[in-house]
């Protein structure tokens, strides 16, 4: 693995400024950039040990608080192991922050990412690639159709709500996605039921984008998250097999 720097950064958007965590490998050579969008929980130790597991590959990997708007992350006080059937006040915490990112603002913000990642010295010249994890897969998605001469290849793990009948449901924009795409669902996930993943992987195979989509037997919403009850090291392990070697293909 390849020594890592992580440093604290802000990024300035239409709407303020973000804090953000950016690694990337030490030496300081540019490198293909990966935009990573956080879960629910925010931004926080185990994201930044994810980026610069990330960094280590080879990447520069930008890790924006999305939820700024309502202050530096972390936006909720977070205990060291989130159990949120122990603690419930934590979603009702939540609640309301997640549902104030609406689309509009978020792919406002998203522009500010690839636009503070296009002028980065570690960041190499092209397009990126996303991972998101929870809601940030829908994040990545939605970016993807929002920026695609920016986005070369999006993964997404345990999303949720990607393909519901909402109007703005964030698989409707596959029409509009040029990048190489990879999702990991959850098959023991609330949040999106068999009938979500059949709608997205018919949406992505309508609209001729070249997509691999997988369902993880046994595994829960939250999977990649070591910090918390759905914590699953195999699927872990999986999943990051499968982002390098999307990482590995598209750059």
């Amino acid at each position: 693995m390849t020594a890592v720097q992580g440093t604290a950064v802000e990024i300035p958007t239409e709407d303020g400024t973000a804090d953000a965590y950016l690694a990337h490998p030490a030496d300081g050579t540019p490198r293909p950039a990966v935009l990573f969008y956080m879960d629910a929980f925010g931004l926080r130790p185990r994201l930044r040990a994810m980026a610069d597991r990330l960094a280590g590959e080879g990447y520069t990997v930008l890790v924006p608080n999305v939820f700024y708007r309502h202050g530096r992350a972390p936006v909720v006080e977070l205990p060291e192991f989130i159990d949120p059937q122990a603690r419930p006040e934590i979603f009702e915490r939540l609640g309301p922050v997640l549902r104030s990112l609406t689309p509009e603002s978020a792919m406002r913000d998203a522009g500010a990412y690839l636009r503070w990642l296009a002028q980065s010295p570690v960041a190499a010249d092209g397009p990126v690639a996303l991972t998101g994890y929870c809601m940030g897969a829908g994040l990545a998605l939605r970016t993807a159709g929002t920026y695609p001469d920016r986005v070369a290849a999006i993964a997404g793990f345990h999303g949720g709500r990607l393909a519901t009948d909402a109007p703005d449901s964030p698989h409707l924009v596959a029409g509009r996605v040029t990048a190489e795409v990879y999702f990991g669902h959850a098959d023991q996930d609330h949040a999106l039921p068999p009938e979500q993943i059949e709608r997205l992987e018919q949406a992505l195979t309508a609209a001729g984008v070249r997509h691999r989509c997988e369902v993880y037997t046994g595994a829960h919403h939250g999977f990649t998250q070591a910090d918390t009850a759905a914590y699953d090291k195999d699927a872990e392990e999986r999943h990051w097999a499968a982002l390098l070697d999307l990482l590995h293909r598209v750059f």
